[in-house]
């Protein structure tokens, strides 16, 4: 397959979970957010030069190019693993910039003012890690081989789940400390049993 059939292979693909498409780079700080959230789900690639109708537009200067290598190395913390594929198709300059996901969880986007902030890609969003992620990743840091202990509170915060939850209506029916709940459904996730969701632009929390 050459060049040109396999950029229209990708467009033809459209926008989704592994999938972004940059009609400009105007802002590598903005654009880090996007590699924040490939690297801390499933990987996946930016097509920049590309409208989001899919209609090719290009990278237009020597800056764009420069904005890009900002976005991953500067912008974010720690630095992303990220690699740039140059493609000329009909005269015009199209970047495949391929974030793979990350052993390094949270791979956190900066803004101009040096605050952090971890993303997660939905579907063909991206959206702020819930503190719930947080924890998650800080479990799956720790050694393999722990088994989960059914104490106490894990057997109440098991005993109010009903449905599904956000995060602060199980605080409050729990009575625990926010930041206790936030660790026991971190693990609870950690050993699949509680899962998690993104509705009506909330995460939700459930038994499996």
């Amino acid at each position: 397959m050459n060049d040109k059939r396999y950029l229209f292979s990708l467009i033809r693909e459209g926008e989704h979970q592994q999938q972004d498409f940059k009609y400009r780079i105007t802002d590598a700080s903005k654009l880090a957010k996007s590699v924040s959230a490939f690297a801390n789900t499933d990987g996946g690639r930016l097509l920049i030069g590309i409208r989001d109708d899919g209609n090719i537009s290009g990278v237009r200067s020597e800056e764009e190019i420069f904005m890009m290598h900002q976005a991953a190395y500067k912008f974010c913390n720690p630095e992303a693993s990220i690699r740039f594929d140059t493609y000329h198709i009909d005269g015009r300059t199209i970047v495949i910039a391929t974030v793979p996901p990350s052993v390094r969880r949270p791979i956190c986007a900066l803004d101009e003012e040096g605050n952090r902030r971890a993303y997660i890609r939905i579907a063909d969003e991206n959206i702020v890690a819930s503190p719930v992620h947080l924890a998650i990743w800080r479990e799956l840091q720790k050694p393999q081989g722990i088994m989960l202990t059914y104490d106490d509170e894990i057997r109440h915060l098991l005993s109010i789940m009903r449905g599904r939850q956000t995060l602060n209506q199980i605080v409050s029916l729990s009575r625990l400390p926010r930041y206790k709940v936030i660790g026991l459904l971190a693990r609870l996730i950690r050993f699949n049993t509680i899962r998690w969701e993104y509705d009506t632009q909330k995460f939700l929390f459930s038994m499996v």
